[in-house]
């Protein structure tokens, strides 16, 4: 009996420690896993690692952020008036070329016809230095008034021009000019035509012949105001005093008997003038 006891309550002390483990086993599961979630969301909550410092022998250049472009920002301003280097450059040696209208009255002395002046000029030259420059110049204008001329003038002169100022320049020009008319409203004038034996020259040109073309010498004095638009473009103002002496010719149809050559009428034509003028010239 004794002995069935003493088994009897090692089963009972062996049962209830089984019980208890039992009851142990879910709460020790239960804090095993609140303890893994707990690490968990303090994983996720802690703010993140310092980045690691760069070695001392690497530098590490960190772009600056690009700049925002304002709303209102119409980007790099951009200048329309002419700059300094745009009128310095224009004083630079160089290639230049100027077309124009020119206006204004061919006056004539010792009795030859006038007219009035209109129309393009054209300029060709050199830009010596900073001083001086010089220029070709041809002039083809209609001369034209009622009961005097009535036809072209044309000219051609070599005109040194001396730069004053940046916008200031003067020139004096020499080469020839000339006169071509066709049907005017001029009476003739004698010794006529049919009553030459040989050509003939008049004395002046008290009585101008009714048609003249000829060509002879001519000259100017101009006065220029430039202004630059750009470093290829500049306008230019322009007041001309202009003399030319034109021999006219005017062929009567007939040849000499002797010698077969026409026979002419001839008559010198001394004319002053002057003209206004508006261009464009570019380098």
């Amino acid at each position: 009996m004794g002995s069935q006891r003493g088994a009897a309550g090692v089963v009972a002390v062996h049962g209830a420690e089984r019980a208890v483990m039992a009851m142990r086993m879910p709460v020790t599961v239960a804090i095993a896993v609140l303890a893994l979630r707990a690490a968990a969301v303090a994983e996720d909550a802690a703010p993140p690692a310092p980045p690691t410092a760069a070695p001392a022998d690497r530098v590490v250049i960190v772009p600056a952020p690009a700049a925002k472009k304002a709303a209102d920002d119409d980007g790099e301003a951009k200048l329309s008036l002419p700059t300094e280097g745009d009128r310095v450059a224009w004083t630079r040696s160089g290639f230049r070329l100027g077309l124009g209208l020119v206006y204004g009255q061919l006056v004539g002395l010792r009795g030859a016809p006038s007219g009035r002046l209109l129309g393009p000029t054209i300029r060709i030259g050199l830009r010596l230095d900073e001083t001086w420059s010089l220029v070709a110049s041809f002039q083809y204008a209609s001369a034209v008034t009622p009961h005097q001329l009535s036809g072209l003038r044309f000219a051609g002169t070599l005109d040194p021009t001396w730069h004053a100022t940046r916008h200031l320049s003067l020139a004096v020009g020499f080469g020839f000019g000339g006169i071509v008319e066709g049907r005017t409203d001029r009476p003739d004038v004698e010794p006529f035509g049919p009553s030459l034996n040989s050509s003939y020259t008049f004395p002046d040109a008290r009585a101008p012949l009714p048609s003249c073309s000829g060509v002879g010498a001519a000259g100017l004095a101009r006065v220029e105001w430039a202004y630059v638009l750009g470093p290829r473009a500049q306008t230019v103002l322009s007041f001309e005093v202009l003399g030319q002496w034109t021999g006219c010719v005017d062929d009567t149809g007939m040849v000499e008997p002797d010698t077969g050559q026409a026979i002419v009428r001839r008559q010198w034509w001394p004319h002053t003038g002057f003209t206004f003028g508006w261009g464009i010239a570019w380098r």
